[in-house]
């Protein structure tokens, strides 16, 4: 079994109430516009990361991270990217993804509104985990908790918190 914190679009900022989320998890994944390394460098203290460059993102953060991951975690498949679109309406490299790697589960950021829902044409759980971050439009921060175990995700909690 795996515990899961998901966030998206920190856009450089960290504070207490997510290095506490980070810490009561076996994994971190991030899905874009980390804004600042420091953010990766702490949330790495906290727990194992796994993150994808976004569309703020500088130089830095594109050396260490990814435009897309493809990983199996706990018998379930992930592709992260930063702007994937939604279901039913795929931008073209997350479609190519999505036929070559056949995911279980697809996670994005970048809308800053949060959403999970099943993909009926695919088949996967779509995840975006809204933004965590204080830049931007939203009204709430918000990150997605979850457990994978044996090929199934379970216990899914939002964790919402003001700007």
């Amino acid at each position: 079994m795996a515990k899961i914190l998901l966030l998206s679009d920190t856009h450089s900022d960290i504070d207490d109430i997510v290095l506490k989320r980070a810490s009561e998890v076996d994994q971190v994944w991030h899905a874009g516009d980390i804004g600042a390394i420091s953010v990766t460098d702490a949330l790495k203290q906290s727990a194992p990361l796994k993150a994808v460059y976004g569309n703020i993102d500088q130089a830095t953060i594109r050396a260490e991270f990814p435009k897309e991951l493809i990983f199996d975690c706990e018998g379930i498949r992930v592709y992260m990217t930063h702007i994937a679109g939604y279901p039913g309406r795929y931008n073209a490299t997350t479609r190519k993804a999505l036929e070559q790697h056949q995911p279980n589960l697809v996670i994005c950021g970048h809308s800053h509104i949060l959403k999970v829902m099943r993909d009926p044409k695919y088949g996967h759980l779509h995840m975006n985990p809204g933004a965590i971050g204080r830049h931007g439009f939203h009204k709430a921060r918000t990150m997605l908790r979850f457990k994978i175990e044996q090929g199934q995700i379970k216990d899914l909690e939002v964790l919402e918190y003001k700007r």
